[in-house]
C-alpha cells in the first residue's frame, strides 16, 4: 500500500482562510512512452495497465478540484489524488479545500478551479441566473440516510418547530422544506443560513433552536451537545421515498471551457476519478488509509465508519447512472422554482455534458 501524501493546499484565497499549507511530497514514479502497456501496483495492491498505456510523455498539466474536507463524497477524488492516479494521468492535481458549494461555483466561475463536486441546489440557481461557465458531467457520489435535523432539548418532532429558528442551506435546506411541506409546516419556521461549520456552536448558544446538516458534522454535533435531539432524518422525507436519493445528491462539474478546448485533459480526470471511485468501492481500508490524515485529520477506523453510509459511482452503468441524475436535477430545478428559491426554470440538459466521458469509456478499459 501506498504511503498517504500531504494534501497541497493553497491558502491565497479567502474560502481558506485558518486552513494550514501543507507539502505535497512527489512520490518516484517511472515516465512512460506513452504507447506500451505496463503493469503497475495500484493503492487496493492490484495491477493496473490503463495508466501506463496512456501515460503521457510531456511534462504534468496542473489541473485543480474545489472540495471540502468535512464530507465524505469526495473520496473518490481525494483517492485519487493521495494513490497518485492523477499523477499517472499525466495531471498535477491541487485540492483547493473550498467547504461550501456557493464558495466552489464562484472558483470555478472565476477560474480559480477546472472541476468540483458540490451540492446540485447552487448550481441550479447558477443556472437559473444564466452561469454558463461549466457543465456538470457525473454523480460519484450519493448519502441518503446521512442527513440529520438535530434540535435543542425539548424539542421532539418537527411540529415543534413551529415558531422557531432552524439552520440549513443547500442540500439540506431542500431536505429541510420537504419536511415542512411533508408534514404540512411551510411558512412556518424561521430559516436561518449559516455555514455548516458554524451550525453546532449556534445550536448549543441557542443562536437557533435546531440545524439540518449532514455527516460528519452532524455526528460531531451529537457528540459535543448529547443532549440535542435528533427529530428526523433525509430518509424520512417524501423525495427518499420518490427517487431513492438525498434530497440533492452531489454533482460533478468542470471548466466549460477545458471541455470545449482541452478535452483530452478532461478525459485524463474522469479517468482519474473513475480509478479513484473503483478503489473506494473495491477497498475501504485502503481508502480510510489514504484518506484520514492527509484531508479529514481522524482516525481511519472513524473515517471508515462514517463513509460506509455512502454510494460510489464510477465508470460501471455510467450513462444510465447520469441519465437518471439529470431528471432528478430537472425535477429539483422545478421544486426549487415552486418554493420561491430561483427565479426561472432552467432547462438543465443545456449544461449537461459527457460526450468526452463517453469516448474515454469507449478508448479505455475501467
Amino acid at each position: 500500500m501506498q504511503r498517504p501524501r500531504n494534501v497541497r493546499r493553497k491558502v491565497s484565497r479567502v474560502w481558506l482562510i485558518g486552513l494550514t499549507v501543507l507539502t505535497l511530497l512527489v512520490a518516484a514514479c517511472s515516465s512512460g512512452d506513452g504507447e506500451s502497456a505496463e503493469t503497475t501496483t495500484t493503492a487496493a495492491g492490484g495491477s493496473d495497465t490503463t495508466a501506463a498505456t496512456t501515460a503521457p510523455s510531456e511534462d504534468p498539466v496542473p489541473v485543480s478540484f474545489g472540495g471540502s474536507v468535512t464530507w465524505y463524497g469526495h473520496l473518490p477524488v481525494m483517492v485519487a489524488e493521495q494513490a497518485g492516479y492523477f499523477e499517472e494521468e499525466g495531471l498535477d492535481l491541487t485540492y483547493e479545500v473550498i467547504l461550501t458549494s456557493g464558495d466552489r461555483l464562484a472558483a470555478l466561475t472565476a477560474g480559480d478551479v477546472d472541476f468540483s463536486n458540490l451540492g446540485r441546489t447552487a448550481l441550479i440557481s447558477a443556472m437559473a441566473e444564466g452561469n454558463e461557465s461549466f457543465y456538470f458531467i457525473a454523480n460519484i457520489d450519493d448519502s441518503p440516510g446521512q442527513d440529520g435535523l438535530l434540535a435543542r432539548p425539548g424539542i421532539e418532532s418537527i411540529e415543534d418547530l413551529v415558531g422557531l429558528k432552524v439552520a440549513a442551506n443547500t442540500s439540506s435546506l431542500v431536505t429541510f422544506m420537504t419536511h415542512l411541506e411533508d408534514h404540512g409546516l411551510t411558512g412556518q419556521v424561521e430559516i436561518v443560513n449559516l455555514s455548516p461549520a458554524d451550525m453546532c456552536l449556534a445550536l448549543q448558544n441557542g443562536d437557533v433552536d435546531a440545524i439540518d446538516v449532514w455527516q460528519p458534522l452532524l455526528g460531531d454535533c451529537m457528540d459535543a451537545f448529547p443532549e440535542a435531539t435528533l427529530i428526523a432524518e433525509d430518509t424520512e422525507s417524501s423525495i427518499y421515498e420518490q427517487f431513492g436519493t438525498a434530497a440533492a445528491p452531489d454533482i460533478v462539474i468542470i471548466s466549460r471551457d477545458l471541455v470545449d478546448n482541452q478535452p483530452e485533459v478532461a478525459k485524463r480526470i474522469m479517468a482519474a476519478i473513475f480509478r479513484g471511485a473503483e478503489t473506494v468501492n473495491s477497498d475501504p481500508n485502503t481508502t480510510a488509509d489514504l484518506v484520514a490524515d492527509a484531508y479529514f485529520q481522524r482516525p481511519a477506523e472513524e473515517v471508515l465508519e462514517g463513509a460506509s453510509g455512502f454510494q460510489f459511482f464510477g465508470a460501471e452503468n455510467f450513462q444510465a447512472h447520469i441519465e437518471a441524475h439529470t431528471a432528478q436535477m430537472q425535477w429539483l430545478a422545478e421544486w426549487l422554482f415552486e418554493n420561491d428559491q430561483i427565479s426561472s426554470v432552467p432547462d438543465v440538459s443545456n449544461w449537461v455534458n459527457y460526450d468526452f466521458v463517453l469516448e474515454l469509456l469507449e478508448e479505455r478499459d475501467f
